[in-house]
Order: structure tokens, then sequence, then C-alpha cells
């Protein structure tokens, strides 16, 4: 038959002792009285019994040798804590009594060390602190999140594109005509600001322009329809023959 912990006798005989040699006969007024009792009782008499354990030498004995050895405790003792095995979730938090507290993102499905204080939640990542909650007491399924543990993403505002450079600054209608062009396009319109510059670069100045305007007025942004008012424009300026057709030569 296998004993337990409390029915082995280096486990129980510290207490008979105390049982049998301190309490007889003894009287408490209250647990004040019972203390220094009890001191006094370990001072006198327990301290200075030879011990079979400590070499048949008193613990009084063995304290004097060992005294100049140990070394003194801090004047604060640490805080009770409760230390705990936690893997973050696919979220980015560690659950702790139904409540969740937030890590940084790097840290999701890593395994972390969570320290359980009176006031606080301490994470802890192969001995390094990542996190420092304040312990939510007296709620159930909340939430503490730390800033910039899971900050929102936020578009980043781009600069111009190299096409709307080269498009700037040349005309104002051509400026609001590629402006608009630009918000009525997929993602950043560049395809669509390539193909007008491209418009730009092709045709000459004059009746680029007009068909720009003109397109601009009616509201027209179908580049192939933009270059046959380019197209038309050009005729107009450079092929108008008389209304007869009779070669002036």
């Amino acid at each position: 038959m296998q004993l337990t912990a409390f029915e082995k006798g280096r486990v129980e005989r510290p207490f008979s002792y105390i049982e049998r040699n301190f309490l007889p006969g003894r009287h408490f007024s209250n647990f004040d009285d019972l203390n220094r009792q009890a001191l006094a009782w370990c001072h006198e008499i327990a301290n200075k019994k030879p011990k079979r354990v400590l070499g048949n030498i008193s613990p009084e004995a063995a304290y004097l040798i060992e005294k100049p050895y140990l070394q003194p405790l801090p004047p604060v003792l640490p805080p009770v804590y409760e230390a705990l095995e936690r893997t973050v979730d696919l979220y980015g938090y560690v659950s702790v009594d139904t409540n969740r507290y937030s890590t940084p993102e790097r840290f999701v499905g890593k395994s972390v060390t969570v320290y359980k204080y009176p006031a606080d939640i301490r994470i802890f990542h192969r001995g390094t602190e990542v996190a420092l909650h304040p312990r939510l007491i007296g709620q159930r399924d909340a939430r503490h999140t730390l800033p910039g543990h899971h900050p929102t993403p936020t578009r980043v505002s781009r600069g111009p594109t190299v096409e709307e450079q080269l498009l700037r600054g040349y005309h104002p209608n051509l400026d609001r005509y590629a402006a608009a062009l630009k918000q009525r396009s997929r993602s950043r319109g560049i395809r669509a600001l390539r193909r007008l510059l491209e418009l730009k670069r092709t045709y000459p100045a004059a009746p680029f322009l007009a068909a720009v305007d003109q397109a601009m007025r009616f509201g027209l942004f179908d580049l192939a329809r933009l270059e046959t008012l380019i197209l038309k424009h050009v005729a107009g300026d450079f092929f108008n023959l008389n209304a007869t057709g009779d070669d002036d030569a």
C-alpha cells in the first residue's frame, strides 16, 4: 500500500512534536498571546534540542554555522501571482478567467506565459514582457486592448503618378479632365491617364485641347470617342476642303 504525503512520518512528525510538547497545559487569551508563547517555546526549548537529521546538533547551533552564508530577503516580498501558459488566438488575444487581453499581432499563434497578479496581467514571450494590462476584476467575457496592439489598417495617400505629373500644368481644361477621368476609373486610373497622355503626344495641341474641352462639357470620358473628336478637329484644321471640292491649282 502506497502512503500519501499526509500519511508519511516526515510530514506528520513535526506536528506531533508541537501537539505533544507545546500545546498540553497551555492557555491562550488570543492569537497574539499564542504567537508570543510559541515564539518563546521555540527559542527556549525546540531550537535547543539536538536533531538527528542535523547531525545531532540543535537548530540553534546549525543556524549559527549557516548564518555567514545566508542572504537577506528583499525588504518587500514580491506579490503573489499565478503563472499560466496560453496560445495567442487568431485575433491577438489571450484568455484569463473568461476575459481577453491583447498582445501585439506578431505573436498570433505563439505560446506565451501569462502572470496573473492581484491587480495586473503580465504577458511574456520567451522571458520578455510583451504586454501589461490592468486585471479585469468582477467582469466576465470582457476584453482589454492596449493602444498599438491591433492598429486599424489605413490607406496610405500616394503621390501623383508619373502620368499625372506629365499631364499636369499643360492646360487648365486638361487638368480638370484628367482629374475627372481618374476619379471615374478603377484603382488609380493609371491606364486611362496613360492613354490620355498618348493622345496628347500623338495629336497637335489645338485639336487635342479642343476635343478635351468638348468632352469635358458633355461628360465624355470614353477615350476612344475622345480620339474620334480629336480626329474630327484635326480634319477640320488640316483638311478643310472648300465646299465645291475644286482644286486651287
